[in-house]
């Protein structure tokens, strides 16, 4: 079948996807946008979170027949062509970007929270990013850097 989908606001397909394919197979593999992970497939780790119509979903749980139609945004579109967004930014400034599988995840999560929430404490971050997970750190880099990201946020 052939899947029709808005990435990224550009409109794309996907021609030969088969029933059981997942969101996450035809992004990294039909669509060339690598940057979500496949991890757990089984929607525990995170690493695979894209916006679908402007809500975070694991892209592994997702039949790739669902999303005809529909937009979704991965970590890919949340920079603005080479400026990195305010969270990607604060990642790398912050240290949090480790080995670098869990971060496309963790990156939406953290940019959902703050398009919700411009000052979240503590524990709403901890509640936002508590579907990923992260085997390199103590999670206290990536706390920093939501932190960062949202107090640049805030100021501007």
């Amino acid at each position: 079948m052939r899947v029709n989908l808005t990435v990224n606001g550009d409109r794309r397909h996907a021609d030969d996807v088969w029933e059981g394919e997942s969101l996450l197979y035809v992004l990294r593999e039909r669509l060339g946008l690598p940057g979500s992970k496949n991890a757990c497939e089984q929607g525990e780790c995170g690493s695979c979170t894209v916006y679908l119509d402007g809500v975070p979903a694991c892209a592994c749980l997702v039949a790739a027949g669902q999303a005809e139609g529909r937009e979704v945004r991965t970590v890919e579109g949340l920079a603005d062509g080479d400026t990195l967004d305010p969270v990607q930014e604060a990642f790398v400034e912050c240290g949090a970007v480790q080995c670098g599988f869990c971060t496309p995840g963790l990156l939406v999560a953290a940019h959902d929270l703050i398009e919700r929430d411009p000052d979240p404490g503590d524990a709403e971050i901890r509640e936002a990013l508590a579907g990923n997970l992260c085997r390199c750190t103590g999670y206290e880099k990536i706390m920093d850097a939501v932190r960062l990201a949202a107090a640049r946020k805030a100021a501007s």
